[in-house]
């Protein structure tokens, strides 16, 4: 299997200087060729010399079409490269995207420059997602200035993915310390009564920082998420959010004990207050938040049954 490797992000987001970095460092060499297939022009252009001296081969495509699984294929016979590096276009959609079934992507990465992202994604939120959603690195570049901003734009992203690892750098390159939380609720608490509007807040908060959630107990109302095949004693109390369209709303819960897990209906609408623990869970297949019921009770559907980032 070839490894392939997708740096995606809109123009002039950094996906050039990020490529150029990487090529230069010594732990990214090959024997090999890499092929490097660039699919849009920007201010920056690749050295020569770098490429000469990483056996990159540089291909420049201008559609679509031009790295549909076929024409990819004709690219493997004529260079017959050990592996791949997409600088991909930001404007195609990554949905479109199919790989040769020879080859393996082996890490995808989304650039951001950071001044733009809230233009980016109030307007072209579908696009955005597509490529994040399956990237594991998230790298803001450009951030000075903005400090105000990250917090909220690091919660955007891990709305759209749970799992990616979130950098932010200024223009010298370096990362920023670790962001202040400014959160809508009052952590100090030992109990935390949580709104339609900071449910999504406290459940990617949590993803991040279980710790300072820890013996708490939160209350919120939830849909029930009964699966069939869950484990017995266990049912997920969350919210369904939709992040970029109605195609992509998503249910964000946590695994909860409760006793009488198995009398519950499924998408029945309850009003629970639980304790926050973390402990191992097969369905995270690792530790993570799980979460004790304290009391479980029917209610009515709420008036935003969908909640929104």
């Amino acid at each position: 299997m070839k490894s392939v490797f997708v740096i995606n992000g809109f123009l002039d987001s950094g996906k050039t200087q990020f490529i150029s970095y990487t090529l230069a460092q010594p732990y990214f060499r090959t024997k090999g060729t890499t092929l490097l297939i660039m699919c849009e022009d920007g201010e920056e252009e690749y050295d020569q010399k770098l490429l000469a001296a990483t056996n990159t081969v540089l291909v420049k495509v201008s559609s679509e079409e031009e790295v549909a699984p076929d024409a990819l294929m004709e690219l493997d016979k004529k260079y017959r490269p050990s592996r791949v590096i997409f600088e991909y276009n930001g404007m195609w959609n990554y949905k479109n995207f199919k790989l040769p079934f020879q080859w393996k992507l082996e890490q995808q990465i989304t650039t951001i420059d950071t001044s733009t992202f809230e233009v980016y994604y109030n307007n072209m939120r579908s696009l955005l997602g597509e490529m994040i959603r399956k990237s594991e690195l998230i790298i803001f570049n450009r951030a000075d200035g903005l400090n105000d901003k990250l917090t909220t734009y690091k919660r955007n992203i891990k709305a759209l993915n749970q799992t990616a690892e979130v950098v932010f750098e200024d223009k010298d390159g370096e990362v920023n310390a670790t962001l202040d939380e400014e959160l809508p609720f009052d952590v100090s608490k030992d109990h935390i009564d949580l709104t339609d509007d900071t449910y999504g807040i406290w459940y990617l908060d949590a993803i991040d920082n279980l710790d300072r959630y820890l013996g708490k107990t939160v209350s919120f109302t939830a849909c029930a998420l009964v699966p069939g095949d869950f484990a017995k004693g266990y049912f997920v109390p969350g919210r369904a959010i939709m992040t970029c369209c109605a195609e992509d709303i998503q249910f964000l819960g946590y695994a909860c004990k409760y006793a009488d897990a198995d009398k519950l209906k499924d998408r029945e609408w309850l009003k629970v207050t639980c304790r926050v623990g973390k402990e191992y869970f097969a369905g995270y297949e690792g530790e993570g938040p799980v979460l004790e019921a304290i009391s479980v009770e029917k209610t009515k559907a709420p008036k935003k049954e969908v909640l929104t980032f």
